[in-house]
């Protein structure tokens, strides 16, 4: 699958991820809900849940219309009002529990994941296998490490690995390599 192509047809998003498409367009929000409410999705509920492909085509709207820069300030915005579980104290475990925040805000099939690996002291490899833009996925792995980058720490790197495949390319994934 690439991207923008939910992986089951009956998966649903709630109100409250469709509404970081709205955050994470600023001055631009009224555009925001056009695209949505022309996708499908009027006026979005907090409490309510939402076809992921109707959710997914708004995406496509906006990196047609207004650019990648937008899908990864969308992706910037899950992460900035999320709740995390307790007992975060690293860079690590913030990465590892984006995938169970990923799965309590989609229902109804196959959802795809993420999936953190270190690969050393001060590095993670994120794979993020999801029907997701590339550039909303990188922006979310940034947030998420710059959020619980480690005490004393000035710069966190998140770099697509251009080893890895993409779904720019038509792949199920996007892999990320986090350095700090």
């Amino acid at each position: 699958m690439a991207q923008f192509k939910a992986f089951s047809p009956k998966v649903e998003v709630n109100g409250e991820t469709v509404h970081a498409i709205v955050d994470g367009m600023g001055a631009f929000k009224a555009k925001a809900l056009a695209l949505l409410t022309e996708h499908g999705i009027p006026d979005p509920k907090p409490s309510a849940w939402y076809s992921q492909q109707a959710w997914l085509d708004a995406f496509k709207a906006i990196a047609t219309s207004i650019g990648p820069a937008t899908l990864f300030a969308i992706g910037q915005k899950i992460p900035a009002n999320a709740k995390f579980p307790p007992g975060l104290d690293s860079i690590e475990k913030a990465l590892t529990s984006v995938d169970r925040a990923y799965r309590a805000n989609h229902r109804g099939g196959d959802i795809g994941s993420y999936r953190a690996e270190e690969c050393g002291p001060k590095s993670v490899k994120m794979v993020c296998e999801n029907p997701y833009p590339c550039e909303f996925d990188h922006g979310l792995v940034t947030a998420v490490a710059q959020r619980f980058k480690p005490a004393g720490t000035i710069v966190v790197k998140v770099n697509h690995d251009p080893k890895a495949p993409c779904r720019k390319h038509g792949a199920d994934s996007c892999t990320y390599l986090v350095s700090w």
